[in-house]
């Protein structure tokens, strides 16, 4: 068995630059997502239901993709073929979900628009978890932190440009952000055509400049046979494949379902949380001027977190070194969960900024740390189709707050969606309770 060839910092940035593109286009998603369907006529209640598909869509397709991506090869690779077609889908629903109204001749464009949300998330999912196990796949064990810090950055500075892009055709170009009721603004409507055309470029960087492994080699690395000869590659073994998850797999599930129970409620609450709370509109306006600029706005502090997600990024390796990578997660989800809980007392928007910092300080290590930590307990042969499975414990607590989520907001906030965000504090704050419990089999320091 021989090690696996150790990378440059270029040679690694190059294989994730695709993930700019897919966050960009992921970016505009989550911080668009719930303004488009209140304009098309959601209430703010019934958010979370129209966002439920996408999770339960990924749900499904996660682990089938990760199953096949082990199984792949051809001329473009085994992880390449699949974020080329999920970029290729996803450009296709960013495209048209902000001209739904399009479609009205054939059905209401609020449904539309919720069928293009679920395309979109579907394609995403489609293309971010072949991405994390090719990660996985070319990097040495020591080298997998600095792959996701690096992958981290990438989505980072895609978020931020995703996020700020309809602020800054308004702002800085002159694009208007009104539009009739139930019309969606210009800004928004070219921001989205812009996503998919980043998107696709940034992928295609990554096809074209990365040459993965082969199996044969992947073989020498892992001193593994491939798993055609000697298992059976059924669907029907993703099943077995669950009940057979590693141990640290099993402990991270806890921490991953809290993470994104969170993060689900600050994607689908913030816009109207912000319109309400801050800005101090009625909860059903969602034409007036100050609505479109609460959403605007939105997207400022959307890109504000991811940007500091971005430089924080490049100090993790650094600083899970030095504490452990379970330890950082910790207190990265501390902070964040402090900066949720914040924002019920912050005087005006602009001191939103603050509470923003501290999520992002917390998105970096969600994005980086618990993948991190997994790779080291996979066998490389089973990779893909464990990346799938770990999906599951990021949709699952979407789709468990999609479904509950709009109800607690109307019954027990009292229509209130900041204390929405509230919860995903206290979510966050039980999450890095459970990072305490699990074992790093990679990090020594703290286990």
């Amino acid at each position: 068995m021989r090690k696996k060839p150790t990378l440059s910092f270029w040679q690694i940035w190059n294989m994730s630059f695709g993930f700019l593109g897919i966050q960009m286009g992921f970016a505009l998603q989550n911080a668009n997502a719930s303004r488009i369907l209140q304009i098309f006529g959601a209430d703010v209640h019934e958010l979370g239901w129209f966002w439920i598909v996408a999770p339960l869509t990924g749900l499904i397709v996660q682990p089938i993709i990760g199953h096949y991506s082990d199984r792949t090869w051809t001329r473009l690779g085994r992880r390449r073929p699949f974020f080329l077609t999920g970029a290729l889908l996803a450009s296709c629903g960013l495209i048209l979900m902000p001209n739904a109204d399009m479609f009205t001749a054939f059905m209401p464009a609020l449904w539309v628009g919720a069928g293009m949300l679920m395309i979109m998330d579907a394609s995403f999912n489609v293309a971010m978890e072949p991405f994390r196990a090719l990660v996985a796949d070319m990097l040495p064990s020591d080298q997998r932190t600095l792959g996701f810090s690096i992958q981290t950055v990438l989505i980072s500075i895609g978020a931020v440009v995703g996020s700020w892009l309809p602020y800054a055709l308004t702002n800085w170009f002159g694009l208007s952000n009104q539009a009739a009721a139930g019309e969606v603004p210009l800004n928004l409507l070219l921001s989205f055509v812009i996503g998919a055309g980043v998107l696709v470029t940034s992928i295609l960087v990554t096809v074209i400049g990365t040459k993965e492994y082969s199996p044969e080699e992947l073989q020498e690395f892992s001193g593994e046979k491939e798993v055609a000869e000697e298992e059976s590659s059924s669907l029907l073994e993703i099943f077995s494949d669950f009940a057979k998850m590693p141990k640290t797999m099993r402990q991270l599930s806890g921490v991953q379902f809290f993470s994104w129970f969170g993060l689900f409620g600050m994607w689908v609450f913030t816009t109207p949380a912000v319109a309400h709370h801050v800005y101090g509109l009625a909860i059903d306006d969602t034409h007036s001027a100050a609505f479109q600029d609460a959403g605007d706005w939105v997207g400022i502090l959307f890109g504000v977190y991811n940007a500091v997600a971005g430089v924080f990024a490049f100090f993790l390796p650094a600083i899970a070194h030095k504490v452990g990578r379970k330890r950082s997660h910790a207190i990265a989800l501390i902070i964040g969960g402090l900066g949720f809980i914040s924002m019920y007392f912050m005087p005006n928007e602009n001191w939103l900024i603050l509470s923003m910092m501290a999520i992002g300080i917390a998105w970096a290590s969600i994005l980086a740390m618990p993948y991190a930590i997994l790779a080291g307990s996979i066998p490389p042969r089973k990779m893909g189709v464990y990346m799938g499975i770990f999906n599951f414990f990021i949709v699952l607590p979407q789709i468990v707050n999609a479904i509950i989520g709009g109800p607690i907001v109307k019954h027990f906030y009292g229509g209130n969606p900041i204390f929405a965000i509230v919860t995903s504090g206290v979510s966050f704050l039980i999450a890095a309770a459970l990072v305490t419990r699990v074992t790093d089999v990679d990090d020594k320091t703290t286990n």
